[in-house]
């Protein structure tokens, strides 16, 4: 994910809940209700594993809301009278339980399901729950961007229960089958290959798409709008895909053809392409409001605001490299918990990085080279610390802040320095192999990395990613560290350099 304030900070230098059929009212959710993350304690639910989500929505043009139901296939991992659900902002008209109806309650940010007789344990059941969203609701955080015609998806972090019930935890990985029906001539897209298309016969028409990959809640994408489809072959004949705003085509078509080119260099550096395709969304608004990312990596349709891909090279290629890599770390292999999220970002930051210098863009702020921008970085390293917290240490907060991001890169330059180019490599094609289409913590990283090299590196790594004062950098004893501000200028800037929330950009 690229956050807009990061993007913009970067080009800067250079440019009604649903009913209650429960009379008790129920006390807010807590830590107990959750999974216990240490950024959202009370995401996810105990008790049971979500292992796969059939979900069908319905836009409605004249009221612009979505009439939807989600079908949860659950194994319970404890012997329960009650399940509950993350949920936000869904006006919920009935559950089921195996086809029984069941009672349930909306409260805070969960959905209680209380089915005729306990589950037990080690049993699969069936949860149908059918209820009406509107995109344009007022909540406190929201998965749902709504754009003139339509709607699309941005779940990432903690907001995909306001689309749709479900365990909202990137650990919680589970199977898809996404059914989308819009009014002609809408279209209506999701995650995955379309396997079916029926038009209903009164204007309406019904696509279900299904991903071959176990995917989590914060990477579903579903957007209806007037797009037209774009199919190209990639590499070794991989399908893409791009869904685009109808009017919109041919601007941004010299971005979007960057992309066969672009997924070449990742696979020289990542290995094989994780997914049955790719391809790009634009979501057909630019308002800030809308849309509070320039990318997001929904998982086999990325997407994007349109007005940035409008942008020439070399604006656009970091930050589509960024995005892209994502696939590997973050989509297939995916972070366990949320203090994990240097993972993704870290190596999206740093495999984006290199794609630009190697090409010779210079940044912001007139680095050509990884390395003159890891010097940066690394002198900013005690402010981000005292800022941000360590790079594998983030609150709710700080989890976008620049330390999950070029931080994270600069761990991984620091251990590159360190092992060498080409252990490094086998380091990072190993991690993904033995994880791949699962999840991983930072302690598998530090696991793998202390295997393929051959030497313990948890001491070393667990300086860089815990450490509250910033490491030497291996094979660069003249780098210095800044010494840590607590006064900003009158600008409100920090002396220490261009440190910003939600960073500035790998471009």
């Amino acid at each position: 994910m690229v956050p807009l304030r990061r993007l913009r900070a970067g080009l800067a230098p250079a440019l009604a809940l649903g009913a209650v059929l429960l009379a008790a009212s129920a006390p807010p959710a807590t830590a107990a209700d959750g999974l216990g993350d240490r950024v959202f304690p009370s995401l996810g639910n105990p008790g049971y594993r979500a292992l796969a989500y059939d979900l069908s929505f319905e836009y409605r043009a004249d009221t612009r809301t979505v009439d939807a139901t989600a079908v949860i296939t659950t194994r319970t991992t404890r012997t329960t009278a009650a399940l509950s659900l993350d949920a936000l902002g869904l006006d919920v008209h009935a559950v089921r339980v195996d086809g029984r109806a069941a009672r349930f309650a909306v409260h805070d940010e969960k959905l209680t399901v209380t089915p005729g007789k306990p589950l037990r344990r080690g049993s699969t059941a069936r949860l149908t729950v059918e209820y009406t969203a509107d995109p344009r609701a007022a909540l406190p955080h929201t998965g749902w961007v709504p754009t003139a015609n339509g709607f699309a998806v941005a779940g990432q972090p903690a907001s995909a229960h306001t689309v749709f019930p479900c365990n909202d935890h990137p650990s919680e990985k589970a199977r898809f089958t996404i059914t989308v029906t819009a009014p002609d001539p809408l279209l209506g897209v999701a995650n995955g290959e379309l396997t079916r298309t029926v038009p209903l016969g009164d204007g309406r028409t019904t696509r279900r798409y299904v991903s071959r990959e176990p995917m989590a809640t914060e990477l579903v994408q579903v957007s209806v709008g007037d797009y037209t489809v774009r199919r190209r072959t990639g590499p070794h004949g991989l399908p893409l895909r791009d869904v685009v705003p109808t009017a919109r085509v041919a601007e941004l078509a010299p971005a979007l053809d960057l992309t066969a080119d672009q997924l070449r260099w990742a696979e020289q550096h990542l290995g094989p392409f994780p997914f049955e395709s790719y391809g790009i969304l634009p979501v057909d608004t630019d308002d800030p409001a809308a849309f509070r990312f320039t990318g997001l990596e929904t998982q086999t349709l990325t997407l994007y605001k349109p007005g940035f891909l409008r942008q020439a090279e070399p604006a656009i290629g970091s930050h589509m490299m960024h995005e892209l890599v994502h696939s590997w770390f973050g989509d297939s292999v995916t972070p366990a918990t949320w203090a994990d999220l240097w993972l993704n970002e870290g190596h999206a930051d740093y495999y984006g990085l290199a794609y630009r210098y190697e090409r010779g863009w210079p940044d912001a702020w007139g680095d050509t080279t990884l390395t003159a921008r890891m010097r940066r970085v690394h002198r900013l390293g005690d402010q981000w610390r005292h800022d941000s917290g360590p790079v594998a240490s983030p609150t709710a907060d700080t989890l976008f802040d620049d330390q999950r991001y070029t931080g994270g890169a600069l761990v991984l330059f620091a251990l590159r320095e360190k092992v060498g180019a080409a252990t490094f490599d086998r380091i990072e094609r190993t991690f993904l192999r033995e994880h791949r289409h699962g999840t991983a913590t930072t302690r598998d990283y530090v696991r793998t990395a202390s295997e393929v090299s051959g030497q313990d590196l948890s001491g070393f790594l667990d300086d860089w990613l815990y450490g509250r004062r910033t490491p030497p950098v291996p094979g660069h004893p003249d780098w210095t560290v800044a010494p840590v501000s607590t006064t900003p200028d009158a600008a409100g800037a920090r002396p220490a350099g261009p440190r910003t929330p939600e960073h500035s950009g790998t471009v």
